[in-house]
Parts: C-alpha cells; sequence; structure tokens
C-alpha cells in the first residue's frame, strides 16, 4: 500500500508525482476555465503539473455549435471523462489494464510527457515501489499503444528504437454486393478514429412508414455526438445531396470546418459522392471528404446507430413522416 500511497505524495513544490484526474477534478477545471483562470493557476489548484492541465484541457475540448451558428471552442468534463475511458477499452474483449486509470495515467505521463519507453516506465515503476491494480508488460504496453489504448499516445511519442514498424497481414474481403461509391472507410486518418477533433459526422438515412417516400437524414458528429435531423422527399441521392447544399447555404464558408468529413454506408441513396463533396459556391471545390463503410457493417458507424435508436423512441418504426412537423423534428434533435 505504501507504493500505491506514493502516486498521491506531493513533491516538494506542491505538485504530485502522479495523479489520475478523478471526475471532481474535471468539474473543478471546467468551473476554474469559466472564470477565466490560466492552466498554470488550475495547475496550482489541483496540485499537478502544467502539463496534465494542458492535455486534459486538450482532451475534452470540443466545438460548440451555438444558435445563432457560430462556433466556439469549449471544455466539457463530460467529453473528458468519456474519452479518457474510451482510451482504456480495446475492441473485441477486456483489456487486462481494465479501469486502472492510475497505471494507465501513470504510463501516459512517463511516454507521453517524459519521453520513457515502456522497457523505462517498467523499471521506473520497480524503482519507485509502486503498486497497480494490474501487473503490466512491456510487450503488452507496446500492444496497447499500437491499439490506441493510452490518449495521445503513438509509437512517434517513443525513443527512436522503439519505433518499429508494424506488420500487416493482407485481409481478403468478400466481393461486395455494391462497390463504394468513394473512398474507403479504411483511408480515413487516424485522428477520426480517434474522436479528437470536431466536425467528422457519420450520415444515415431513417425510414418512415411503408409505401411513403418521406424519410429522415441524419447526421452525427463523432466526438461532441451533435446531431442533425433533416426531412427529405426521399431516399434519393438527388435528396442527399440536396439536403447538403440546404446545410451549407446556411453555414457559408464555415461549412468546411464543420464539415471536414462524413462517412456513409453504400446505400444507393450515398452513392453520389462526386455531389456529395461538391461545393454549391463552385464546381471545383470540396466543401467536404465522404468515406464509406465496408459492406453490411453499421458497427462502423456507431455513433450513428446509436442516435438513430434514440430517434426511434421518438418516432417509432411505422410513423408517416408526412405528418411530423418541422417544430417535432427540432425537438427530437435537441
Amino acid at each position: 500500500m505504501a507504493g500505491f500511497a506514493a502516486l498521491f505524495l506531493l513533491e516538494e513544490g506542491g505538485t504530485r508525482m502522479h495523479k489520475h484526474l478523478t471526475w471532481t477534478d474535471r468539474l473543478k477545471i471546467e468551473k476554474a476555465l469559466k472564470e477565466g483562470l490560466k492552466p498554470c493557476k488550475i495547475a496550482d489548484r489541483l496540485h499537478v503539473h502544467n502539463t496534465t492541465i494542458y492535455r486534459e484541457i486538450k482532451r475534452g475540448t470540443y466545438t460548440h455549435l451555438n444558435s445563432d451558428l457560430t462556433t466556439e471552442e469549449r471544455y466539457s468534463p463530460e467529453i473528458a471523462q468519456q474519452r479518457y475511458e474510451e482510451h482504456l477499452k480495446a475492441k473485441g474483449g477486456e483489456l487486462k489494464i481494465g479501469n486502472d486509470y492510475e497505471l494507465a495515467a501513470f504510463i501516459e505521463k512517463k511516454i507521453g510527457e517524459e519521453g520513457y519507453s515502456p522497457a523505462a516506465v517498467i523499471g521506473e515503476i520497480k524503482r519507485l515501489g509502486l503498486t497497480f491494480k494490474t501487473e503490466i508488460s512491456e510487450k503488452t504496453i507496446y500492444n496497447y499503444i499500437d491499439k490506441g489504448v493510452f490518449y495521445g499516445i503513438s509509437r512517434e511519442n517513443l525513443p527512436e528504437k522503439g519505433k518499429r514498424k508494424r506488420k500487416y497481414e493482407k485481409v481478403e474481403r468478400k466481393k461486395a454486393a455494391r462497390t463504394s461509391a468513394g473512398e474507403s472507410i479504411e483511408n480515413r486518418d487516424p485522428e477520426i478514429n480517434e474522436r479528437t477533433t470536431f466536425g467528422h459526422w457519420e450520415g444515415d438515412c431513417v425510414c418512415g412508414k411503408k409505401k411513403t417516400k418521406e424519410a429522415l437524414f441524419v447526421l452525427s458528429e463523432r466526438l461532441t455526438r451533435n446531431e442533425i435531423i433533416m426531412k427529405i422527399p426521399d431516399q434519393t441521392s438527388a435528396s442527399i445531396v440536396a439536403a447538403l447544399n440546404k446545410l451549407e447555404r446556411r453555414y457559408g464558408k464555415r461549412f468546411s470546418q464543420i464539415f471536414k468529413s462524413i462517412t456513409f454506408d453504400n446505400g444507393s441513396e450515398f452513392a453520389d459522392c462526386a455531389g456529395i463533396e461538391r461545393s454549391v459556391y463552385g464546381k471545383d471545390r470540396k466543401r467536404t471528404k465522404a468515406y464509406y463503410c465496408h459492406p453490411y457493417s453499421a458497427y462502423e458507424r456507431g455513433t450513428n446507430e446509436n442516435i438513430n435508436k434514440m430517434i426511434r423512441r421518438f418516432l417509432p418504426k411505422g410513423t408517416d413522416f408526412r405528418k411530423v412537423t418541422a417544430a417535432y423534428i427540432r425537438r427530437v434533435e435537441t
């Protein structure tokens, strides 16, 4: 227990050797930022290093869309906590590190801020006599870095000898029933996959009552989970392009900053990739970047799928969208 307690001791000068920021700490950071305090002052309040606060603010920053359509950068303790916990999870099963936030934060600090290698981190834990809920090996740390488990850490943070080239196995996929209209989701930038920046959306359609054409075009922002719902006359590519044209006219020059990319499935309504990407202000201007999921892989648009389920709570299957007002859609949207 002595080693574990050492994590929370104050070093000379009042700075904690190491500390995982708690939910209460994040609420204090939010309050302090609203008061106009600088990161260094917030660090003094919480007895942590300045870089800890800068990293935390970056982790919880999102772009807020105001009612007058202007945008501003804000810090959200909810987003910060969620993103931190998401980086302790791995696809396809539970991580050995589980919810050992103290160990994860220690590794992030040593590698991300102090330039340690995984081997040096293990050595430092032993040297300081620290104990955590989880025992971890050098190889496991490398594996977690490759999986993106640790926030803001990649192979680029490691000393030169640790930047090993990763081996990729060629995966053969079954021939798709429909060829993607544009670029594959496999080519998305890592920052989109990691939900580290605002402006990357997922798009889908929600069907109405059988034998009616009206549908809902739903856009979901991956970082903030903001959503935009638009009623469209039918599920055709022309209606999707028309809806995006309407949005671009609404947001003007800011459209490209708000909608940096949109990921769709391979439905025929999203087949006009050129029309989706092309700006209404010039045929040679691009307003966004479209990506397409693998066939039959709805999970690749997880944010969109979850929001669609929430929409169905208000608009169950079989709803006649012809009778749904724009005002009610705004209520569902918010």
